[in-house]
């Protein structure tokens, strides 16, 4: 079963993961990063003890690619992160974002790209994570009220400055990136990609690789839904923002259970997890790819490294791929689709 391909190499130690390089910059990263969001509530409430041993394993294993947020919490995930990093910078490729601005409960108030706020929301970040510079610095979404060139030319000046190694979109549309761009060499652009949500393929990934741009993939397993980790909103804690996601509603949730089993029985027949299944099929779209799963367990997080080792045939991938065609998810991705592809 797919335990046994997590087991040889869950206790291995160094370059597991292989790794890959993003944007002209090439800036070298493991094939297989961490999403922290899972870290700090917003998918419940985990130990603080439980998320520092995970991070700690991270790095053991050599998932160093470590993507935060100053909306994850608000604020709390990079105050994590800062506990957990002290004294051992060094060792991880650091990611953050701004620019999604959330009351203190947590709800989301709206969306700032203003040049003034860059250089603010930067030093603070910075501040939280305990660290002198940031190596890749996303604005989380785009502000429709600001032209991309004034909000990228703020970020700019803070690769000047040499706070931030280098910049990065999260969810912009194509056009936004190509003006982006021509104003600072962008590095990354991050969206969910999975087998169930194949939307970038379109427009979105042609974009970036003219450009030269590499492609960050969250939410690579569907929020957990297509490892099987939950197949009813219930069984999720009040808090879980994913009780708002239109996917995990009503008839939507029935058509998507019967996806995330197909994904399931396939793995099954290959002897893995499904959350490898749906890994291994995203490092094969391409070496400018490397996803971020997030988790707040060690053995999920033992099991997403070890997918870097399964090797999908031509035959598998195409299989695959007729399996999960395009628009195959009932239901938005967000309750607020207005927020995205800007």
């Amino acid at each position: 079963m797919a335990g046994t391909v997590a087991g040889t190499v869950a206790g291995a130690v160094g370059d597991i993961l292989g790794t890959r390089y993003l944007g002209a910059a090439r800036l070298a990263v493991p094939a297989i990063g961490l999403g922290c969001m899972a870290l700090s509530g917003l998918y419940g409430t985990p130990e603080e003890s439980g998320s520092l041993r995970l991070l700690d394993r991270a790095l053991e294993l050599g998932c160093t690619f470590l993507d935060t947020s100053d909306a994850y919490g608000p604020f709390t995930n990079e105050e994590l992160l800062g506990r957990a990093l002290a004294g051992r910078r060094d060792k991880v490729v650091l990611a953050t974002k701004f620019g999604n601005l959330r009351r203190p409960d947590g709800s989301f108030l709206r969306v700032s790209g203003d040049p003034a706020y860059v250089p603010r929301a930067c030093d603070a970040s910075l501040q939280r994570l305990g660290v002198d510079y940031i190596d890749l610095y996303y604005l989380h979404r785009v502000d429709p009220q600001v032209p991309i060139e004034e909000t990228v030319g703020a970020m700019a000046e803070l690769v000047a400055a040499g706070k931030v190694g280098h910049l990065a979109l999260s969810e912009a549309a194509p056009e936004t990136i190509r003006r982006a761009h021509a104003v600072h060499p962008i590095t990354a652009l991050q969206t969910e990609y999975s087998v169930w949500s194949r939307e970038p393929e379109a427009e979105i990934l042609p974009v970036v690789r003219e450009l030269g741009i590499g492609f960050v993939a969250y939410a690579p397993v569907g929020r957990g839904f297509l490892a099987g980790r939950f197949s009813d909103p219930a069984e999720l804690t009040t808090a879980d923002i994913r009780r708002q996601h239109p996917r995990f509603q009503g008839a939507n949730l029935q058509s998507n259970a019967a996806v995330a089993a197909r994904l399931r029985a396939i793995a099954e027949a290959r002897q893995i997890t499904p959350a490898q299944l749906a890994l291994a099929w995203l490092l094969a779209q391409g070496d400018d790819i490397v996803p971020i799963p997030g988790t707040g367990r060690i053995g999920h997080l033992e099991q997403n490294v070890a997918s870097a080792s399964v090797r999908l045939t031509p035959a598998e991938l195409a299989s695959i791929g007729a399996a999960f065609p395009p628009g195959v998810a009932a239901g938005d991705r967000y309750a607020d689709m207005s927020l995205l592809n800007r």
